[in-house]
């Protein structure tokens, strides 16, 4: 891999292990600590995640129109200077001001990661996507699991910590991202007016997909929300719960090079993939549905780990096969405030339903939107003639 990416694998997994000190525990700290309903923590995360979404659409813009070093300069700078502020001042209604701007800036680095490393090492295909996503759940595993360690000790230290990774991500940023070029596009007339059509139906063809892939979103989330808060009511301690999490990173590290593996000797498509994950996904809230302990919450989460391994970095593979040249930021960002948009309602639809009904309920649920998902991926790709296969990213192995 070119040393670019590498860089930009080392800023991803150092912004993720900040960010993991905190985001698993969001719900446990707003309903335990801040003594707010489920149904308020929902409503808080959805700021956090609302802000998100329309800093990874920004951040798109902002990568298309100035690069991807001085748009990611500009997310840290905000994410930090609100992470310091959530540092001195925690309480309510503090926390929900600080979490939204921070949700704001991190929501601005993320396209500019994905498109810097698909225009990087464009030969490598999906390779890329796939080292980013293995650095963010490497960095998932290890925040996650201190993170736990940390908060029962003191949960003022966990906004220390995230404030301390994010000064360290600045410097990385600093030093190594200026020299990283990619690529622009100019066209001209005559070559847009040909390509609309098919820009179109790309576009098109992503939104659709994007639709599955916030349902599988939106449920996921219930893992950092009403699952969490229900773990702490059965008697799970904080320390297990991150475990979890610990495990799922831990998973991803080590098996994503193996289903790499399996995939380019399968040569499964992308449909197919995908397809397969949600199958995977439904299996695991099975399971998390039925568990009353720690050791069927883990079972679940190993099948829920399997599953979006299939699922997340197909998606921004997709997203940069279809995009047009000098358009891949603006299509990344699309899919992050896709997956952003699944955190945003996922926690205030699943504390309505819990408050109301019951987390069997929720459950029900759960698995009607996976059921759907399964429908969108299967139509996304009607309207487009070329047929993309795994590993193939605008006609490259």
């Amino acid at each position: 891999m070119p040393r670019a990416l590498w860089l930009l694998i080392i800023g991803m997994a150092v912004n993720v292990i900040g960010s993991s000190f905190l985001w698993p525990l969001n719900t446990i700290y707003i309903h335990d600590h801040l003594g707010k309903s489920l149904s308020i923590a929902g409503i808080v995360l959805m700021l956090n995640s609302g802000a998100n979404v329309i800093g990874n659409l920004y951040g798109g813009h902002l990568f298309d129109k100035i690069g991807g070093y001085k748009s990611i300069i500009l997310g840290i700078a905000i994410s930090l200077l609100a992470l310091i502020g959530l540092s001195i001042w925690h309480d309510w209604p503090q926390y929900v001001v600080f979490l939204t701007i921070t949700g704001f800036g991190t929501g601005i680095i993320f396209p500019s990661m994905y498109a810097m490393a698909g225009s990087v090492w464009k030969e490598g295909g999906r390779k890329s996507f796939n080292a980013l996503y293995v650095a963010q759940n490497l960095g998932v595993a290890v925040g996650a699991f201190l993170g736990g360690i940390v908060a029962a000790y003191s949960f003022q230290l966990i906004f220390l910590a995230n404030t301390i990774m994010y000064v360290i991500f600045l410097l990385i940023a600093l030093f190594g991202y200026k020299g990283i070029l990619v690529e622009t596009a100019i066209h001209d007339n005559k070559e847009k007016a040909i390509n609309v059509v098919k820009n179109k139906a790309n576009l098109q063809a992503l939104l659709i997909v994007c639709g599955g892939y916030l349902l599988c979103w939106v449920a996921y989330s219930q893992w950092t929300t009403t699952i969490a808060s229900y773990t702490q009511e059965i008697n799970i301690s904080l320390k297990q719960y991150s475990l979890l999490w610990a495990i799922n990173g831990a998973i991803i590290v080590i098996g994503q090079p193996l289903l790499n593996g399996v995939l380019k000797h399968i040569t499964a498509s992308l449909k197919v993939q995908i397809l397969i994950g949600i199958g995977i996904f439904i299996v695991s809230f099975l399971v998390a549905g039925n568990a009353s302990a720690f050791s069927g919450f883990v079972v679940a989460m190993i099948i829920l780990t399997v599953g979006e391994m299939f699922i997340w970095p197909a998606v921004p593979t997709i997203a940069f096969d279809l995009a047009p040249k000098g358009r891949e930021g603006f299509y990344q960002g699309i899919v992050n405030s896709t997956a952003t948009g699944g955190r945003m309602v996922g926690p205030l639809l699943g504390g309505i339903i819990v408050d109301l009904y019951s987390m069997s309920s929720l459950f029900f649920v759960l698995i009607g939107l996976f059921l759907i998902a399964i429908v969108t991926t299967l139509m996304y790709d009607r309207g487009i003639k070329r047929k993309m296969v795994s590993g193939t990213v605008r006609g490259q192995m």
